[in-house]
């Protein structure tokens, strides 16, 4: 499974981060989000899943 994070969409609300800590990474700067890696580990993918769901932007998607 992959992962993105659409930057312009991503408005820094940190769900993601609090999902899937181990999967998202965010900017000191500004609190937004990218993915740690783009190819998710199976025991990781559960969480990523959930929280692209959960983001209030959908600016995460899985493949």
């Amino acid at each position: 499974m992959k992962v993105h994070v659409d930057a312009h969409r991503c408005q820094g609300h940190t769900l993601c981060a609090m999902v899937a800590p181990e999967s998202f990474e965010l900017s000191d700067i500004d609190g937004h989000s990218s993915p740690v890696s783009e190819d998710v580990p199976a025991e990781q993918q559960e969480q990523v899943r959930e929280a692209a769901h959960t983001c209030p932007e959908r600016a995460i998607s899985v493949q």
